[in-house]
């Protein structure tokens, strides 16, 4: 049975509010995601001694869930969005706690936790959540400039991002250091403050280099590659360099037969090589139509948490994007980054997918606000 405008039906409700354009474009990024696999994982697979088709298995087999929680989170109002993110905020500092001290040890790092039989990043679920929980305490200073919301955002994020340092994750620090940077900028604190808080920044990250040697080996490949072993990013490099234009075709390349993380954090170069040029501009138009669309959409809507919540999920998605591409170009230094939906990794394509239906719930159109509003709509708040 068709739909009508007429139809007052929950599901007629969501589909003539839903962003359809925005939600096709992550349903694209997701298919995206399998057919790389596709191409860059079998290899690695055949080098661990596992099934050829591992990786694609476990992509498909999380794409079950991700697809069904990025849909079933559109359905939400604001303020049950605003509930999840608070629910899964705290519940994944708790995981991420218990990680630290249960999880399994992994290069050094203690980051995962086993549920069931499968292992899960409980930062990947937290990072969404922090935007929408930050957005909540900002947006209720502006509502009710006596309440302490910029003290208390300001503390969870010192409490997430001490977090992250312990396991320690610096790539996600940083990560979640831009995005709510960008946050407060939005949301107007004065210059004075944004500069404290990016020497505050700097400091961190030059103590971070004096006291972790992983940190300083790293930034100092980076800026001097001849002085340890560059190994990925030269692939990657190469990578690119085989695939010109068209590409080398599906199959047809190289650095996944050698590069250790073909499947996750440099899998963009698997797409230089395999599918040119090209395909690489159009994937990240892709990621580019997404951020757009969710920062234009944010800049209309009326209310100051839906607002600072949208923009910070597009700026989350996009700086890591960002990141991802800019070390497999050699333009950043080296860090542990997946590329959002493309990459393989059940946490990052839940936590995305988790983030993305929050966008999409959060920036359903709603009929009655007009896109000049400046003041609070009670009804949302």
């Amino acid at each position: 049975m068709l739909l009508g405008r007429s139809d007052r039906g929950l599901l007629a409700q969501w589909w003539f509010t839903v962003d359809r354009g925005l939600m096709f474009a992550v349903l694209l990024l997701m298919a995206s995601g399998v057919l790389i696999s596709m191409a860059a994982s079998p290899p690695v697979a055949a080098r661990l001694g596992i099934d050829t088709f591992h990786f694609i298995k476990g992509q498909l087999f999380y794409l079950c869930f991700a697809v069904p929680v990025l849909v079933a989170l559109s359905f939400f109002p604001p303020r049950l969005a605003r509930r999840a993110g608070l629910a899964v905020f705290f519940g994944g500092l708790f995981l991420m706690v218990l990680a630290l001290f249960f999880g399994p040890e992994i290069k050094g790092a203690h980051r995962w936790i086993d549920v069931g039989p499968v292992t899960l990043q409980p930062s990947e679920f937290a990072k969404p959540a922090f935007v929408v929980v930050v957005a909540w305490f900002l947006g209720e200073k502006l509502r009710r400039p006596e309440m302490p919301g910029l003290a208390i955002a300001i503390l969870m994020a010192v409490l997430f991002l001490g977090l992250l340092v312990m396991q320690p994750d610096f790539g996600q620090t940083a990560l979640v250091i831009l995005t709510f940077g960008a946050m407060l900028l939005i949301y107007g604190i004065p210059w004075l403050a944004v500069l404290g808080l990016a020497g505050l920044a700097a400091s961190g990250l030059a103590l971070s280099y004096h006291l972790v040697p992983h940190v300083q080996s790293r930034i100092d490949r980076f800026m001097s590659p001849d002085k340890g072993d560059t190994f990925q990013v030269d692939t990657a490099m190469q990578a690119f360099k085989n695939g010109g234009l068209m590409g080398a075709g599906p199959g047809g390349g190289d650095a996944k037969l050698v590069l250790p993380d073909a499947h996750t954090d440099f899998t963009f170069a698997v797409v230089g090589e395999e599918f040119g040029l090209i395909a690489c501009l159009v994937l990240m138009a892709l990621f580019a139509f997404v951020v757009l669309k969710v920062l234009v959409r944010a800049r209309t809507e009326p209310d100051p948490f839906a607002a600072l919540a949208l923009s910070g999920l597009a700026l989350m998605f996009g700086f890591q994007a960002l990141i991802n591409m800019g070390v497999n170009t050699a333009l950043l230094p080296a860090k542990g980054m997946t590329l959002p939906f493309i990459s393989y990794g059940g946490s990052s394509l839940l936590g995305m997918a988790f983030g993305m239906g929050l966008v999409l719930a959060l920036g359903r159109r709603r009929f009655g606000a007009q896109s000049h509003m400046r003041t609070l709509n009670p009804a949302y708040a």
